[in-house]
């Protein structure tokens, strides 16, 4: 593993970002519910109530739990940009996203204005808590490599994707619909996936690939400036979706050929790591890239068939590309954070990082992922199929949870033993 170029010494609390990831799966297994106990054609559109609850539940509790989790902890190591008060930020921020979703979610499913108006004010305080120190940490920092200019964008999207969210609750709540809350639906959804999410995967896995998997560095075209021909590519989609949407299609080639060049050159240096060792990261990164590929492809298509494949095409990005590659780096970026917080703390007699995680778990959850996403898939056409594929979904998420509490007992168990070595006065 190669850690040349970081700031371990900068890293904050372990608190801070494992209270987030620990949170996730928990969320997942709520998004699977709301799956096994609703009707597969009310699922099949967009615009269901369940089909919203079950899309923030993914999006909000799982996706963005586990970005605000990695950029608390690898700003201040990747750029040794410290957020102010972590600590005090990441605890009242996790706490008014977790009950501001769950309200989010009984306005949905149960369409009540009270936790609507709660959930509005919830998720604006916590997201706003958490993206503003984030974002002024990043407009701090002097060194702006590549993955830095990802986050930078990732954050401004996000800030964007929120407001939008934002608007268009407070126009559910007062039932106030009009052309414009349709077009913005469609950008807050495109801009949440690819602006906020696919963005920082790529510019994140710029440095985490050939560090965690000796692959070969990414060239700097890709580097330099794929980060920003998306972006300009998402601006002009948004804006031909609002003016003129019969030229929106232009926007969506420019978006989706550099994404699925992204998924080829993935693909591509995990064919040419210096040690093609296989385990269930990698899997997970190799069927990322296949379902980024075929979603891209299907969203392109998707627009000579009226949007009635858009669904699908969520399943394929957000839950094949985005959540795959999310999942992977839970079971590589948990057991670095505990291994690394007792290394420096003094403890030498620890487990590696590949003893944390009960590997054969860790392919069963894997496999059981990939047969609920098929599943859903499938259940288009044989609606049997979801209530099968919410299972093995919900099962799936179930271990992921284990895997990941598993190392955090462990370092709670050795945090209770008298460390090998004094480094109070190394910390001094």
């Amino acid at each position: 593993m190669d850690f040349n170029g970081l700031s371990l010494d900068q890293a904050p609390p372990i608190s801070a970002p494992l209270r987030f990831f620990l949170t996730a799966p928990l969320f997942g297994i709520i998004a699977g519910l709301i799956l096994l106990f609703s009707d597969a054609s009310a699922l099949m559109s967009r615009y269901s109530l369940e089909s919203i609850a079950v899309t923030h539940a993914i999006t909000i509790g799982f996706f963005a739990f586990v970005m605000l989790g990695a950029l608390m902890q690898m700003l201040p190591v990747l750029a040794g940009a410290k957020i102010a008060k972590v600590k005090l930020v990441a605890t009242y921020a996790h706490l008014l996203l977790s009950f501001g979703l769950i309200a989010l979610l009984v306005t949905f499913l149960w369409q009540s204005s009270l936790s609507g108006f709660l959930a509005f004010v919830l998720l604006g305080a916590g997201f706003l808590l958490l993206l503003i120190p984030i974002a002024i940490a990043i407009r701090g920092v002097s060194n702006v490599t590549p993955t830095i200019k990802s986050m930078k964008n990732s954050v401004l999207f996000a800030f964007f994707t929120l407001f939008m969210g934002l608007f268009l609750l407070y126009s559910y709540l007062l039932k106030d619909f009009s052309a414009l809350h349709v077009a913005l639906a469609n950008i807050h959804s495109v801009w949440a996936i690819f602006g906020f999410a696919g963005i920082l995967i790529i510019g994140v896995s710029f440095q985490v690939l050939p560090m965690f998997y000796v692959a070969p560095k990414f060239k700097n075209f890709c580097k330099k400036r794929v980060i920003w021909l998306i972006p300009i590519g998402l601006l002009l989609w948004a804006f031909l979706n609002l003016y003129d949407e019969s030229y929106a299609l232009f926007a969506k080639l420019w978006i989706t050929l550099f994404f699925w060049a992204y998924a080829t050159t993935v693909w591509k240096k995990l064919n040419e790591r210096r040690r093609p060792i296989s385990d269930v990261t990698v899997w997970y990164w190799r069927s990322a890239s296949i379902f980024l590929t075929l979603g891209a492809f299907l969203w392109i298509f998707d627009e000579y068939f009226k949007h009635e494949y858009v669904v699908m095409v969520a399943i394929l990005i957000g839950g094949g590309f985005i959540m795959s590659i999310m999942m992977g780096m839970l079971y590589k970026i948990v057991p670095f954070l505990v291994w690394f917080h007792l290394n420096a703390a003094g403890y030498m007699s620890i487990p590696t990082m590949n003893e944390f995680i009960n590997k054969n778990l860790a392919r069963l959850q894997f496999i059981l992922f990939i047969i609920a996403l098929i599943g859903f898939l499938g259940s288009f056409y044989a609606p049997i199929l979801l209530e099968i594929s919410s299972l093995c979904f919900i099962l799936s998420m179930i271990i992921l949870e284990f895997n990941i509490i598993a190392p955090v007992r462990v370092y709670i168990k050795i945090k209770k033993t008298k460390p090998d070595f004094d480094m109070s006065s190394f910390m001094a």
